[in-house]
């Protein structure tokens, strides 16, 4: 029997890995709170969408991230453009504040579904498009084909959406050589044992074909992603869809997973062009300053 410190070491180490998407933004935690983002630009429930942009904005976070922290970007980006926005916090585990989407993604995908009910409600609108980065493009497409979200849903953006799952570049491969790891992770972090590549939720998820009728689906990825691994994983295949290489827009954007879906405006560029694909510019290393 391996010594537990051994056993435990891969679920560290991919804890650790985890916990690297969002340690860009925890510095910014406290003052963003404090300052009431969403209240100052987005989640407003007064905002009615225009007949430029008629469908509310939903942002969902990824794992480890929060309704503020991964939005502080894109959030103004899009509303400055006039859309009405508006981002969750999602798959809470008990004591663990700020670092969310950690909870079963099938529980996720229920939470989501009641805040766009929530938002629908309130803007009047009949549809929203939804924004997601890493689980956060990924989750949603459960609630498209089994909740009942594809009728209230025109529009899927997934930014490095773990699709299929990750490899971690090839660590999770490693998971089963250490008895009881992967039960201890499925246990206390379930949300990253089901985007372990070949994770039965995933399987589920993917079973059929991975789009639903009635739903644009777009995928943002960038080559030097090290978190969804491999890269082009994070592709779908199906009607209604586009995947996008980050790098086919501009060969000198270096953002990896963080990136992408914190501060990068070439991306937001390319997000703004899905939300509304008629009034659609060409997106190229200029957009950084757009």
């Amino acid at each position: 029997m391996l010594p537990w410190k051994r056993v435990l070491r891969p679920l560290a180490a991919l804890l650790l890995t985890a916990a690297a998407v969002t340690a860009p933004a925890t510095t910014a935690q406290a003052t963003a709170q404090a300052a009431g983002a969403p209240s100052s630009g987005w989640n407003d429930y007064s905002c009615k969408p225009s007949a430029a942009h008629p469908r509310p904005v939903v942002l969902v976070h990824g794992t480890l991230g929060n309704s503020v922290d991964n939005w502080l970007g894109l959030a103004p980006y899009l509303k400055v453009r006039g859309y009405c926005v508006f981002s969750l916090d999602y798959g809470q585990l008990e004591g663990v504040p700020f670092f969310h989407g950690l909870g079963p993604v099938e529980k996720s995908a229920g939470q989501l579904k009641d805040f766009v009910d929530k938002v629908l409600a309130a803007t009047g609108a009949a549809e929203t498009d939804v924004v997601g980065h890493s689980q956060g493009g990924m989750m949603p497409r459960y609630y498209l084909r089994f909740l009942g979200g594809a009728a209230k849903v025109n529009a899927l953006v997934g930014i490095a959406p773990s699709n299929h799952g990750t490899t971690l570049n090839g660590f999770t491969n490693l998971l089963p050589y250490f008895p009881g790891a992967g039960d201890l992770l499925a246990k206390n972090t379930p949300a990253l044992a089901d985007q372990v590549a070949g994770s039965d939720f995933l399987d589920r998820l993917n079973a059929g074909g991975d789009t639903v009728p009635g739903v644009r689906y777009t995928v943002i990825a960038t080559k030097y992603d090290q978190v969804v691994t491999p890269w082009r994983s994070q592709y779908l295949s199906g009607p209604d869809v586009r995947n996008v290489l980050l790098q086919d827009l501009c060969p000198a954007d270096l953002s990896e997973h963080v990136a992408i879906g914190l501060f990068d405006r070439i991306a937001f560029h390319e997000v703004a062009n899905a939300l509304d694909p008629a009034r659609a510019r060409p997106t190229t290393c200029a957009s950084a300053f757009d």
